[in-house]
């Protein structure tokens, strides 16, 4: 079996990595947390001292971190991991990143013989504890070929999207329609809600009508509807509205360098970044609902 390291034990890397110890894999690990290391390795890992220690004679290199600047570092930066990992290995870096640091880091390691594939996730905390990801991936189709079996003992679905970069891309794309209609979904049920109706069967109907979305059909924001989201648990959990916010900002770059126009995506971003203003940055990105929520309005 591939000698596996796995780099970021944070709320997506933990069950990640916790999925391919079921798998049976032998797993180093590493992550700054101390109790994020204790937890994996009760799991049967094996804990490094530090992310070099971790990638020396990998077969494979997992990282999962929170944003562009901490993978740019960790590979080219102080931590100069592209130095320190075989070549021939494979890396695959599944933060959401921007796709120009995900292409330098592509040509760093290609210049060492080192496989790379920018293969961003989709799917949340949920999804990565239950292994039902789905991976966005960027890179060689003959390298994601060889990861494949790696990729699906965390998820269910993986596309390769194109060349290095092109995960983040789609990834990018991805988020911000998820955002678009998130905030489309809040508004159409307080615009509802505030003319009398009662917010589950407006979502009944409209998730089954030509209003119909992921948010309304898994992900309801109004709290009460729906049971297991983090609307009902006072937005608690989840996908975080500052790493919502990260990933518009991620979508603004891309658009600014091709220039191709994204209002609605603007919009967005606009939103989320007053939301999160108001101290809701590390509420679900669900609670968008309450930027809507009328002086004294009842929840239920």
């Amino acid at each position: 079996m591939p000698d596996i390291t796995f780099i970021g034990l944070g709320h997506m890397g933990a069950p990640m990595a916790a999925n391919l110890l079921k798998a049976d894999f032998p797993l180093k690990v590493f992550d700054l947390a101390p109790a994020a290391m204790q937890t994996a390795v009760q799991l049967g890992a094996m804990p490094t001292p530090n992310a070099l220690h971790a990638v020396m004679n990998a077969d494979i290199v997992i990282s999962m971190l929170p944003a562009s600047q901490h993978v740019e570092g960790l590979y080219l930066g102080e931590g100069r991991l592209i130095h320190a990992i075989s070549p021939g290995a494979i890396v695959l870096e599944c933060s959401t990143i921007s796709p120009e640091v995900a292409r330098k880091v592509h040509a760093a390691a290609k210049a060492r013989g080192i496989h790379m594939l920018d293969a961003p996730v989709s799917g949340g905390t949920a999804g990565a504890a239950a292994g039902t990801l789905t991976f966005i991936v960027g890179g060689e189709a003959s390298d994601l070929a060889t990861a494949r079996p790696i990729l699906e003992k965390m998820g269910k679905n993986v596309f390769h999207a194109g060349g290095p970069g092109a995960g983040q891309v789609a990834k990018i794309a991805n988020n911000m329609l998820l955002a678009i209609h998130m905030i489309g979904t809040a508004e159409a049920l307080n615009l509802g809600v505030a003319n009398g109706l009662d917010p589950k069967v407006l979502s009944d109907i409209m998730r089954v009508s030509s209003g119909g979305n992921w948010s309304l059909e898994k992900y309801n924001p109004w709290p009460g509807v729906m049971n297991d989201v983090p609307a009902s648990r006072d937005y608690q959990g989840g996908f975080g509205v500052d790493l919502m916010l990260k990933d518009l900002g991620l979508a603004m770059e891309a658009a600014l360098a091709t220039r191709t126009s994204t209002p609605l995506g603007a919009a967005a971003r606009s939103l989320y970044a007053l939301h999160s203003n108001q101290g809701k940055g590390t509420f679900d990105f669900s609670s968008i609902q309450q930027l809507f929520k009328r002086p004294n309005q009842d929840w239920v």
